[in-house]
């Protein structure tokens, strides 16, 4: 599971014309499925996303998380962040899960999320053609891939 995790000042999905998520200070997660993806890697990225010190203090240091702030969170499904880009010019993207694998386990994320966070998250729509629009603080943008916990 990968996740491109963007701090932002505000941020909103539209599908059709149709403003389906909005927030403004906070975090867009854009969350890519692989088959091998399980339950302890939603629990694991959820917990690590909420407790990143990625929002300033009051010196401006980035020592607060987002439990610690209480902002917003829109969720995104993007297959396209498991592409292959090794062979010629068109990624494939063989290793992202399907959707009878990938729609669970999304929804499961993002429960997990509201679940660790103790509120509601936004979401886009898995599937759909969105237009993700985003203004992003600081810029902060953190890459995790649950592959690599170390």
């Amino acid at each position: 599971m990968k996740a491109v995790i963007q701090r932002v000042s505000k941020a909103s999905v539209t599908i059709e014309e149709k403003k389906v998520a909005s927030i403004q200070n906070g975090l867009l997660i854009l969350l890519g499925i692989v088959d091998e993806d399980t339950l302890d890697d939603i629990k694991w990225l959820s917990n690590k996303i909420i407790n990143l010190r990625i929002f300033g203090d009051e010196q401006d240091v980035m020592n607060k998380s987002l439990l610690d702030i209480n902002e917003d969170v829109i969720v995104v499904s993007q297959f396209t962040l498991h592409a292959n880009t090794k062979k010629g010019n068109r990624p494939s993207y063989i290793k992202a899960a399907k959707p009878d694998v990938a729609i669970p386990m999304y929804e499961a994320f993002v429960k997990q999320v509201e679940a660790d966070l103790g509120k509601p998250v936004q979401t886009g729509q898995f599937g759909a053609d969105m237009k993700v629009e985003l203004l992003n603080d600081g810029p902060v943008t953190i890459i995790i891939d649950t592959k690599n916990k170390g």
